[in-house]
């Protein structure tokens, strides 16, 4: 078989780690990708679709699990459709010799008749090798634009889980653990702070805070409410 060849630019976020994602009303999801990730299960069981809106966490959950496949010693490869598209299918080719394929951004696909069939095919080669297959979009299958049937019926196989957005004690909590994943301390008060102040999706709020981390590390100072409005202008 020929190496595959990824396209520049794809690649996994360090900080994308089942210890870093703070799953509030998502710990089911997040337990049977875990699952996924440590045992040998039937097809069923191996095949997972992801679905919800911006900021819920579908990438980091897809990422995480690479990254744990890496850690193991065993071979996956994350793909989001959305970036890879334009390259064509034949980046679809040859997949199955990776231990679980993450495929993102599902949505980007649908409709496009190449595309489809060749995901068919690819679900059936990952199924036939009894490789895992882990699957991420903005819609649940069923809303999903797919054309092809046989691609329809494929997805209807899968353990689908929506992914529900956090609530603002949820998003405190997930940026607590971040911080602390950081080495930072950060306080109720400072939290809410952000809250209060910043951008709602938590893409936004963990800018944020790798943009106070460093500026804590720099300053050598702790988070507190006047370091924020210092180092913000807030």
């Amino acid at each position: 078989m020929k190496p595959i060849q990824l396209p520049l630019g794809v690649r996994l976020r360090d900080d994308a780690t089942f210890a870093n994602y703070y799953p509030g009303a998502n710990a089911a999801a997040l337990g049977y990708v875990e699952r996924l990730c440590e045992a040998e299960a039937g097809w069923t069981e191996s095949l997972i679709y992801l679905w919800g809106g911006e900021g819920v966490g579908r990438s980091h959950l897809l990422q995480a699990a690479c990254l744990r496949f890496e850690q193991l010693g065993e071979r996956a490869v994350y793909l989001p459709l959305a970036q890879v598209v334009q390259y064509g299918t034949e980046i679809l080719d040859n997949l199955e010799q990776f231990e679980l394929v993450c495929l993102d951004d599902l949505e980007a696909a649908a409709g496009q008749r190449n595309w489809e069939e060749a995901l068919f095919h690819l679900f059936n080669r990952l199924r036939d090798s009894g490789r895992r297959l882990l699957l991420a979009a903005d819609a649940s299958p069923r809303e999903l634009a797919i054309k092809l049937p046989d691609l329809k019926s494929r997805l209807t196989l899968a353990l689908v889980f929506q992914l529900q957005s956090l609530s603002d004690e949820d998003k405190l909590r997930a940026l607590q653990l971040r911080a602390s994943r950081r080495g930072l301390h950060m306080s109720e008060e400072v939290g809410r702070f952000i809250l209060t102040r910043g951008e709602r999706s938590m893409n936004a709020l963990f800018d944020l805070l790798e943009r106070l981390d460093q500026a804590s590390l720099q300053a050598q100072r702790k988070l507190t409410i006047p370091f924020l409005k210092e180092t913000l202008g807030w």
